[in-house]
């Protein structure tokens, strides 16, 4: 008589165990990776994924936009006023024909204040996006085997889809580095779809902002413009970058009025100098002027001179890809 699975003296039977599935691999196992310990993990993954499709796209370097999200084209702003005017008559439009509602308490003066302040800001959308134009047409008539000042935006509609839009209809490669908030931000749609990234981590995103860009355009904005334009600034203050950068602030009127920048100097918060990090332009032609010449000054002399030929149109192979595998490929 076989007693092996007989329990000892005095001991309750116990039930067999049964068979377990395979756990799961600690890449793909979400509650890991999800966790405080795969942490670092997230952050890896949000320098090396980004870099890996940038450098198979073959992109040098880029032209940073940065700007409000809040603003239209103007073919959407003026729409939006002549819903509210309905045009021919003093009386605003009927309540259901209003555009949006973000409270039931504005008054239809208000609303109409502000499709007015809308149709106002929408010039600045559409220079974004005629200045994007002439840099992507500019740059990429530069000889070379990589992409030179590739627009770069972060993602999503206002200044950053004009951005997007103006180097999408020069023809040109366009960067969107969104990032996931509570509210989703989704990608516009000119955006180069292998260069469309999302970022859970603010200071990632900066990264990227800041590594590649080689000129900075700020247009006029809220909290998100004004914390991203502080932070190149400080930056290129401290010398921080490695590389010269062209900055341009677009529409003296609008941040002269937000902003004082005069008045840092004079109460010596900034040193005098550090006005120049930047220039003031009024017309995308003003400045394209600037940054065409920064640009050429500062990064296509030199040891970053381009070279001949043009850039192939087929993604650059990865390392494996070119010299085949370093390490066997083990079974799966």
């Amino acid at each position: 008589m076989d007693e092996s699975n007989n329990p000892p003296n005095g001991a309750s039977a116990k039930p067999q165990p049964q068979p377990l599935a395979n756990a799961p691999l600690a890449y793909e196992n979400p509650d890991f990776i999800g966790s405080p310990d795969g942490r670092m993990l997230r952050i890896m993954s949000e320098y090396y994924e980004p870099m890996a499709r940038f450098r198979r796209e073959r992109i040098q370097d880029t032209v940073v936009f940065f700007g409000s999200a809040r603003f239209h084209a103007l073919d959407v702003a003026n729409k939006e006023l002549q819903l509210l005017d309905n045009t021919g008559s003093v009386q605003p439009a009927p309540e259901e024909e209003q555009p949006a509602r973000e409270g039931d308490a504005e008054t239809s003066e208000l609303k109409r204040a502000r499709a007015v302040a809308a149709v106002e800001m929408a010039s600045y959308y559409e220079d974004a996006r005629t200045l994007a134009r002439l840099i992507t047409e500019w740059s990429m008539k530069i000889p070379g085997r990589r992409r030179r000042f590739v627009i770069t935006s972060g993602g999503g509609p206002g200044i950053m889809e004009a951005a997007n839009r103006g180097a999408w209809e020069a023809g040109g490669k366009t960067i969107g580095l969104n990032i996931k908030l509570p509210f989703e931000q989704m990608p516009n749609p000119y955006i180069t779809p292998e260069l469309n990234f999302n970022f859970h981590y603010f200071f990632m995103r900066k990264y990227w902002f800041a590594y590649l860009a080689k000129a900075l355009v700020v247009f006029p904005g809220g909290f998100g413009t004004l914390d991203e334009m502080f932070e190149l600034l400080t930056l290129d203050q401290t010398h921080k970058l490695s590389k010269p950068i062209t900055i341009v602030i677009y529409g003296a009127k609008y941040w002269k009025n937000v902003i004082n920048l005069q008045m840092l100097a004079e109460k010596g918060a900034i040193g005098v100098k550090d006005l120049d990090l930047f220039q003031f332009a009024e017309t995308p032609e003003q400045a394209f002027a600037i940054l065409k010449e920064g640009l050429t000054r500062d990064h296509l002399t030199g040891d970053e001179a381009p070279g001949t030929g043009t850039v192939p149109d087929e993604p650059q192979l990865s390392a494996q890809e070119a010299l085949g595998p370093d390490i066997a490929k083990t079974r799966s």
